[in-house]
């Protein structure tokens, strides 16, 4: 049997995967089984910061399996300790809660938010508005608090507790907390998943304003957005508000699954002993993979990634068979005449391997990716639009 026949006996059919066998890559270079190159403006969904097999990641994590590759959290170790005191540095949070996923991230969250509401306003104020269009994991609880009805149909009856709003609607959001006892808002700043669409930034301040005068926590979904992906270290520093509590993952650990709930000087402490846990939540190899990343997202490479933003827009705006772009730093959406699937599939077929959202072309490079092949990805891009 292929690798591909026993993909399809083995492994439940969840991911409707491309024709394409990854066997190796470098930086922003992939190599098919067959030997064909591909330009990747994926990484894995924001997952790979600096790109494949960079030296600098795979040697800090290589060095901590050498050490200890796991030890319960009965115990401390130092990438987990060293990564919390960088997390809080760059982000100004207080503490954070390590997992293993963005939905867990968001899950903690979750709890976090309803035993703050309990404790001050009672066990009957625990709802959590999030946004029509938004998209927070998949799980029973996080695909409720997912805004997007596609999610829901098959899987009921979901987690109780969630009202949804549309996005850059004030209005909305002021009704709902009018008539329900509401414990959170959760949003996230750019929605990835729902088609890469940025939230309006005096919305969100006027959405933070809110929470601040009804006693509200303020949850950012930095799952996507996060780790220097829009050319800040998170996407709400773009809007001048301050969450109570930031979560995130993919790019965090730079291929190795992590996530983290990050909680202000407001909720820091709200969690306590045996009130919730993660047995490879701080794994020290996870951990020391995402110190590698963590630690070099400089003013230098964040400025790098609004740069190479700059170029995308430059180029592909106005191009033939391109009706607009958004997004933000390196998380970039394209709206095209031809189907996203079309061109997705064009692109493939001349080296590049790029995403949808909705009914976008989405893009996620490395945020290192070179100029040359950024330049040379666009070009194909532009090409399968055009035709």
């Amino acid at each position: 049997m292929t690798l591909k026949e026993k993909d399809k006996k083995y492994i439940a059919n969840t991911y409707a995967r491309f024709d394409v066998e990854i066997a190796y890559g470098r930086g922003s270079e992939l190599f098919g089984i067959d030997g064909k190159r591909y330009i990747d403006m994926g990484s894995g969904i924001g997952v790979t910061s600096f790109g494949i097999a960079d030296s600098e990641w795979t040697d800090a994590v290589t060095a901590q399996l050498l050490k200890v590759q796991h030890t319960s959290n009965l115990y401390y170790t130092q990438p987990c300790v060293e990564l919390a005191e960088l997390l809080c540095e760059k982000s100004g949070m207080k503490k954070v809660f390590f997992a293993n996923s963005g939905a867990e991230a968001n899950e903690c969250a979750i709890k976090a938010a309803r035993k703050y509401a309990c404790g001050k306003k009672g066990k009957d104020v625990y709802k959590i508005i999030t946004l029509v269009n938004s998209f927070h994991g998949r799980t029973v609880t996080t695909l409720a608090a997912t805004g997007q009805e596609v999610f829901h149909k098959d899987f009921q009856p979901l987690t109780d507790g969630f009202l949804y709003a549309p996005a850059n609607d004030i209005g909305a959001i002021k009704r709902l907390v009018s008539e329900n006892g509401v414990a959170a808002i959760m949003f996230e700043c750019i929605q990835g998943e729902g088609g890469v669409n940025p939230l309006d930034t005096e919305y969100l301040k006027a959405v933070s304003l809110l929470a601040r005068e009804n006693d509200i926590l303020l949850i950012a979904d930095e799952v996507q957005t996060g780790n220097g992906r829009t050319g800040e270290m998170y996407a709400y520093m773009h809007y001048g508000i301050t969450p109570d509590i930031v979560t995130t993952a993919k790019g965090l650990g730079g291929g190795l699954p992590i996530g983290v709930c990050m909680f202000s000087e407001r909720t820091e402490n709200v969690l306590s002993y045996g009130e919730h846990g993660s047995t490879y939540g701080g794994n020290p190899v996870a951990c020391a993979g995402a110190i590698s990343v963590i630690s070099r997202l400089d003013r230098e490479c964040l400025d790098g990634v609004k740069r190479k933003s700059e170029l995308v827009f430059k180029t592909l705006s106005g191009a033939k068979g391109i009706e607009s772009i958004c997004g933000m730093g390196l998380m970039i959406g394209i709206k095209t005449e031809k189907s996203a699937k079309e061109v997705v599939a064009k692109c493939m077929e001349r080296g590049v391997l790029c995403l949808t959202a909705k009914d976008k072309v989405r893009l996620l490079p490395a945020l290192n990716i070179s100029d040359g092949l950024l330049a040379e990805a666009l070009e194909v891009i532009k090409s399968a639009c055009a035709e």
